[in-house]
């Protein structure tokens, strides 16, 4: 996005640039560059080097030991992120649970757990989704039971992303059947070392484990865990949704894979000439990218509500998530279409382990085709795009 910088924000993106490429583990940004998978490690080396900076929590309140980056600098980061070939950064702590702890927690919550999301030592999933309550959270199940000074909490959550490598978890849970639905869920914080948790991993249809079922027999939580009131966690789930939501836009995911289709669709020649000359496909690539252009300021607008104060709003979160899922799926699917039948071959041993095995075909199909199939799930995760669409109809256009 071609944004008219201050001198203060470009120099802020050529900061950002320098870091990258002095600090960016060479072995971490070649598995980025080449669509392989990365292990836990891998994550959290990238991300303590930027803890060392400040810059794994860069748009927390300086109150809080952030920078309090502005929009246009979140912006930047994420892109220049994207432009060369950084890990995604695990969000659960320093994009979702850290700003419900430092807007809601008491001090005691604020000491205990910021220090750890900060310095990226401390890895965070999310226990929202169980079997029947999906996008419709407030029929979740999972209870937790008054026992003095602590819950015992009994029950299942699905969908776990990275739980086997947690070491906490923040979880919805039902304290109460005696109102309405919403008024009955607590918001908790639990430490996933606690006697009676099991997690099962749930495999993908392309061979990776990011996904689990998390299993909670007696589990012994102190009430200190919970954030704020007793039933009040559906306020707090609400305010960490809009931010949930704004992080799927994807914003670095989707720079990376355009850089990419533009990469493959130069190389794959067809009629002796770069597919990416052939007016038919360059269309369909422009298209998606005049779309991702439209997604970019739609996330700035939000991202400077949300910093001064003004919440993003379901209908605006909503909005932002389907977007970005929805152009994430298209790049992936022309990515697909210029790979063509070279992206046929499963290669295991090149997404999962550094075997020193030639590819089949050429180093960029390796993973075109599995990284299409897994991506089908952006339109549901996080909350659907048929939920989300109800939202704006109902909070937008008063439906």
């Amino acid at each position: 996005m071609d944004l008219k910088l201050s001198p203060q924000e470009q120099a802020f993106a050529e900061e950002v640039r320098d870091f990258i490429a002095a600090r960016l583990p060479r072995d971490i940004e070649d598995k980025v560059r080449l669509d392989r998978h990365l292990d836990r490690d891998d994550y959290m080396r990238w991300q303590q080097v930027l803890a060392e900076r400040g810059w794994f929590t860069g748009a927390w309140p300086r109150s809080v030991g952030g920078h309090e980056w502005t929009a246009v600098q979140t912006y930047i980061f994420n892109t220049i992120a994207g432009e060369m070939n950084c890990p995604e950064l695990q969000v659960f702590g320093p994009s979702m649970v850290g700003p419900v702890i430092y807007t809601y927690g008491t001090d005691e919550q604020k000491a205990r757990h910021l220090p750890g999301i900060r310095d990226s030592s401390v890895w965070w999933c999310q226990g929202y989704s169980e079997p029947s309550a999906g996008s419709d959270l407030a029929a979740l199940s999972t209870r937790a039971d008054d026992a003095g000074d602590h819950y015992l909490v009994n029950g299942q959550k699905i969908w776990t992303s990275y739980a086997h490598w947690a070491d906490w978890i923040f979880c919805l849970v039902r304290t109460s059947r005696d109102a309405r639905p919403q008024t009955g869920i607590s918001f908790l914080l639990i430490d996933m070392k606690t006697p009676g948790i099991e997690v099962q991993p749930i495999r993908m249809i392309d061979g990776t484990h990011s996904l689990n079922a998390v299993f909670f027999s007696d589990v012994k939580v102190p009430k200190a865990n919970r954030i704020g009131e007793e039933g009040k966690g559906w306020t707090y789930a609400k305010f960490l949704l809009e931010h949930e939501r704004v992080e799927n836009a994807n914003l670095r995911f989707i720079t990376q894979e355009l850089l990419k289709l533009r990469r493959i669709a130069s190389s794959v020649r067809v009629g002796g000439r770069p597919l990416i000359e052939d007016p038919l496909f360059a269309a369909k690539v422009s298209a998606v990218e005049a779309q991702f252009k439209a997604l970019e300021i739609g996330v700035l607008r939000v991202l400077s509500n949300i910093q001064a104060g003004v919440p993003a709003g379901a209908g605006a979160s909503s909005f932002i998530k389907v977007r970005g899922t929805q152009i994430a799926q298209s790049v992936l699917e022309l990515i697909l279409e210029a790979t063509g039948a070279d992206a046929q071959p499963y290669q295991p041993e090149l997404l999962f382990t550094d075997a020193d095995v030639a590819p089949i075909g050429p180093d960029y199909a390796v993973t075109p085709a599995s990284s299409h199939f897994w991506r089908r799930a952006m339109t549901i995760y996080g909350g659907s795009t048929e939920i989300q669409r109800n939202i704006m109809a109902k909070h937008v256009l008063g439906l």
